[in-house]
């Protein structure tokens, strides 16, 4: 028997995390470097980029996120730069068609972010600087900004890139 809602009309959604991997990290601790010694909090920058496959597996999909982090001191004098690409292979089932997309792009990287977390605050205090505890990320509205720069850009005549359909 399938999981069903409370109206018993439809199978809940599963999501299954297969996998998850470090597909590429680069930390680059300038301060060291360049003898710089910051004084002060540094001001944090992070830049989040999305994507997902399809897998020749039916319903696993591989979810990519990549993170840019960069640490300036009060003078915008580069302390650190940390960038991370993060995957996951996921199994979904029950998730129509036309929500997938969102899925992909909201609920699978809201399971893979404690674990991107971990690394970006390991790989900073390991390189010599205070652990880096990246705040939450609203995954909804990265979708929901990405989804209305892409339209902005179809309606320009342009074609819009980043969080496209899974091939």
């Amino acid at each position: 028997m399938t999981e069903q809602n409370q109206a018993g009309e439809h199978p809940l959604p599963r999501v299954e995390a297969l996998g998850q991997y470090v597909r590429d990290l680069s930390f680059e601790n300038i301060a060291m470097q360049t003898g710089l010694n910051p004084e002060g909090p540094p001001k944090v920058q992070v830049e989040v980029n999305l994507g997902a496959n399809t897998r020749s597996q039916p319903n696993e999909y591989e979810v990519l996120v990549k993170l840019g982090i960069k640490a300036d001191t009060q003078k915008d004098e580069p302390i650190f730069i940390l960038e991370l690409e993060y995957g996951a292979v996921f199994r979904i089932e029950n998730v129509p068609e036309d929500q997938l997309h969102p899925f992909l792009m909201i609920e699978c990287p809201r399971i893979m972010f404690p674990f991107l977390r971990r690394i970006a605050h390991d790989v900073t205090r390991d390189g010599g600087f205070p652990p880096l505890n990246l705040e939450n990320i609203d995954w909804i509205a990265l979708y929901r900004n990405e989804m209305a720069r892409q339209q902005a850009m179809a309606e320009a005549g342009g074609q819009g890139q980043g969080q496209g359909r899974p091939n």
